[in-house]
């Protein structure tokens, strides 16, 4: 049975309102801050694959899936206001550069580790920082390049399951690690008025209004930043081996600090917009994953994820902590980095949400969190894995 791309459509967006009714009806499911794309999607790739092994068929356009991508990184490059940098001082650089080590060694454990298990190195990327630091929407589009620029197979499939695994690791640890530092080390959070968290939490948070005119001036963004991307990597091929979404990446962040300076650039909006194509870009995806591809190559990934958890536990409890000062805003950003070290950033926001309304407030952490884990990290993970992918393939 075969969709057009109408129809694929009406079924991805289907796909996206179940993963929703599931999350608000399962608590499970929303205290683990699971992404409603998802959750509807790893539902559908599961009776995809049941209607397979039964012996029906089902073949989605995919039409819509690459455009949906790059108006999500897009999306990533436009909130990258370079003004929010000065809020952190010090404290955000530090944290920013350990957030990059960490990134580097996943891909340096992840590479070491295919090997030893007689797997395409490529395979430890998507088991590094691809997915653990990456998530489901960088997963998804490096799954694609390693599929089509080097022939690997299911490819798409380790990387939703790989980006998935990281998710949950990383909402059902960042708090515990947290609550642990600040009983094994008997801190306490500093005194802070109520009105200075707030300050520092509508900083980091709180969105403007979203009009008709500012989704109009977003999308004129985006589509500016996709067309001027998508030039840029076919005419730079030859010198700079880029994938396009990360050219798509950074144009928009040039576009979007220049419009800031030029009128009020509404980042609810970007949000929104962004997370509507990522939705359709996972939903798209997660329809159209093969697992009974995976068989092979399920119990090497297993270990090689395991190892990345307890990687990323080792170097945010030894490293991060100890570094960032080995006090109550250090334990809360322990918290936000293992969010976002084993998952995305809304667990790293909702990690150190939980820990801050159980032992205090940290305005220090709502304000580095977001920023580093909003487009600081993403920014250096694509450099990285491009750099692996280069001395890997060259």
């Amino acid at each position: 049975m075969q969709f057009s791309a109408m129809e694929t459509l009406m079924i991805a967006l289907l796909v996206l309102g179940t993963g929703q009714w599931l999350v608000h009806r399962i608590s499970i499911l929303s205290r683990l801050n699971m992404p409603e794309p998802v959750v509807g999607g790893l539902l559908a790739t599961i009776i995809v694959t049941g209607l397979q092994i039964g012996g029906v068929s089902l073949t989605f356009d995919e039409s819509m899936k690459v455009p949906s991508m790059l108006f999500f990184f897009g999306a990533v490059g436009l909130a990258a206001d370079f003004r929010l940098l000065r809020q952190g001082g010090w404290a955000m650089l530090l944290f920013a550069v350990l957030v990059i080590v960490l990134v580097a060694l996943q891909d340096l454990a992840g590479v070491g580790m295919a090997k030893l298990m007689g797997l395409e190195p490529y395979y430890g990327l998507i088991g590094g920082s691809v997915t653990m630091t990456g998530g489901h929407g960088t997963g998804a589009a490096w799954a694609s390049v390693f599929e089509k620029d080097f022939g690997l197979t299911g490819v798409s499939e380790l990387a939703a399951a790989s980006a998935t695994f990281g998710l949950v690791f990383g909402a059902l640890l960042g708090g515990p690690l947290a609550m642990f530092l600040i009983r094994r080390y008997r801190i306490a959070a500093p005194a802070h008025g109520a009105a200075d968290d707030d300050a520092a939490y509508d900083k980091a948070e709180r969105p403007h209004p979203i009009s008709a005119g500012s989704v109009i001036r977003i999308l004129m963004l985006l589509s500016v930043g996709v067309v001027v991307g998508k030039v840029a990597a076919e005419e730079f091929a030859s010198v700079f081996r880029l994938p396009t979404f990360v050219w798509v990446l950074f144009v928009c962040i040039l576009l979007g600090n220049t419009a800031r300076r030029l009128w009020r650039v509404n980042d609810a909006t970007i949000d929104v917009v962004g997370n509507t194509a990522l939705g359709i870009f996972l939903a798209i995806t997660l329809m159209s994953l093969q697992l009974l591809q995976l068989v092979d190559l399920a119990l090497p990934m297993l270990a090689m994820l395991v190892g990345q958890v307890l990687l990323a536990l080792a170097f945010i409890t030894f490293v991060t902590f100890r570094l960032m000062g080995r006090n109550y805003d250090s334990a809360v950003l322990c918290a936000g980095h293992c969010g976002f070290a084993m998952g995305a950033t809304p667990t790293a926001v909702a990690n150190i949400q939980a820990v801050t309304q159980h032992h205090g407030p940290s305005p220090l952490a709502f304000i580095i969190v977001p920023v580093v884990g909003g487009f600081i990290v993403d920014i250096a993970n694509a450099t990285i894995i491009q750099t692996f992918v280069s001395v890997l393939s060259g």
